[in-house]
């Protein structure tokens, strides 16, 4: 039996000042496309320069992964920030962890 993985993840700027919420099955192809994207305007991330990952969860279920990005997104600024802090208390870009495996 092939398991997947589907994650929903946190990102923000360079500057801390936006965050972004979304929800991939490849998050280290996904990542790459945010930084490729960062300055973009046409995109939400891209606009606000969102590619540094400051949370992330894995799901085996892509409905529960999407479920949990829709929960996380009505969440206030102070609640999101706090659970980011509980997974990476020091705000430190875990791209690498995740692209290296």
């Amino acid at each position: 039996m092939k398991f997947h993985n589907y994650f929903v993840y946190i990102l923000t700027n360079p500057k801390k000042t936006t965050l972004y919420i979304g929800v991939t099955n490849d998050m280290a192809r996904r990542l790459e496309e945010h930084s490729e994207n960062a300055g973009n305007p046409a995109t939400f991330a891209g606009k606000y320069f969102c590619h540094l990952l400051m949370y992330y969860e894995r799901f085996s279920s892509v409905e529960h992964a999407i479920a949990r990005e829709k929960e996380l997104k009505k969440w206030s600024r102070d609640k999101k920030e706090a659970l980011i802090e509980s997974m990476n208390p020091h705000w430190l870009p875990l791209n690498a962890e995740v692209q290296e495996g």
